[in-house]
């Protein structure tokens, strides 16, 4: 199943961040390079921070396999949050698409998504998901309309 357009917001992880000094490089907006990591702190709540503080397992091994970003605007310095709005695209049996926006209240600023894998780190390849895996990845994929 695949959903291309946002999925309403209980399907949605949201991540809220203050954007830092450094993250701003030398023409006066957040150097592209950053945003993958605002994308990776983001997964990092969502598989790991989220579940420990709700007293869940965390999900662990999982890879990367492809990142692709747009950069829609320049994400100037600000006060005000910014956040990482994710969401699961598609989902398959040892793979998922996780697409992103990050966003303010007015802006997209830019869109992603990454193609996660299921790995068994100990035998050195892929694997399918658990049966855990898979309900809390469907937690994010919204019924197709």
């Amino acid at each position: 199943m695949q959903r291309t357009e946002p999925p309403p917001a209980e399907f949605r992880h949201v991540y809220e961040f203050h954007l830092r000094f450094g993250d701003i490089d030398s023409q006066g907006h957040v150097n592209n390079v950053k945003f993958l990591g605002y994308l990776e702190d983001a997964r990092l709540e969502m598989f790991h921070g989220d579940p420990v503080r709700k007293g869940e397992e965390p999900v662990r091994g999982m890879v990367i396999a492809r990142h692709e970003i747009d950069y829609r605007l320049p994400l100037l310095p600000t006060v005000h949050p910014v956040r990482v709005e994710t969401w699961v695209r598609q989902a398959r049996a040892a793979s998922f698409t996780l697409a992103y926006e990050v966003r303010d209240d007015e802006n997209v600023y830019a869109t992603a998504t990454s193609t996660i894998v299921a790995f068994d780190v100990e035998a050195n390849r892929l694997r399918r998901f658990t049966p855990y895996e898979r309900e809390f990845i469907g937690r994010y994929l919204a019924p197709a309309e």
